[in-house]
């Protein structure tokens, strides 16, 4: 994180910023029981139905959060990414004061209108649940982007699409205590 970033926030901000970069890992009970969701979200997202990518990324963040005990999230996906000189939005998540927490993701590109590919999107979804994580599960006052953040992130994709935690050719498998999970 830039250091001018983190020199404006305050001292309440600061100590949450730690406390969210302090959690690398986020444990998924049973993450095989989701893995045929996911390859549904895959085959609902190749469709181009957003009502199909709509019915299954609800299931599938519900299917989450009922496993780690959270209260539910709306889940919606629109078409084309808003964009402006800023680039595109992929993603947000919101909390109200009335009614369940919102995610909006949107599947297709701003510019030339296509489908988002499978990960990208899966990623963006967890991204979102990654803010709803930091305010229900861990009780953070704030969401900032912490390393601990995407690391949270990355070890639910990787419990969801179990490929992704596989080492690549040329690649050398992480030490244990390196993977979600492991023991230091």
């Amino acid at each position: 994180m830039p250091f001018a970033y983190y020199s404006r926030l305050s001292s309440r901000e600061k100590a949450i910023y730690r406390r969210s970069d302090e959690v690398t890992t986020l444990a998924l009970p049973n993450p095989e029981a989701l893995h045929p969701t996911v390859d549904a979200l895959g085959l609902a997202l190749s469709s181009d139905e957003r009502r199909g990518v709509e019915a299954v990324a609800s299931r599938l963040v519900l299917e989450i959060v009922e496993r780690l005990g959270l209260p539910p999230v709306a889940v919606s996906v629109l078409a084309v990414r808003p964009s402006s000189s800023w680039g595109e939005l992929h993603g947000l998540y919101t909390r109200g004061s009335r009614g369940p927490a919102r995610i909006e993701l949107w599947m297709r590109t701003a510019r030339h209108h296509r489908v988002v590919a499978f990960r990208t999107f899966l990623r963006t979804l967890l991204h979102e649940v990654g803010h709803h994580v930091d305010y229900e599960h861990l009780r953070l006052g704030e969401s900032f982007h912490t390393e601990g953040f995407f690391r949270r992130e990355s070890s639910l994709f990787k419990q969801l699409v179990p490929a992704a935690a596989a080492p690549r050719a040329g690649q050398l498998p992480l030490p244990p205590e390196s993977r979600p999970g492991g023991r230091k």
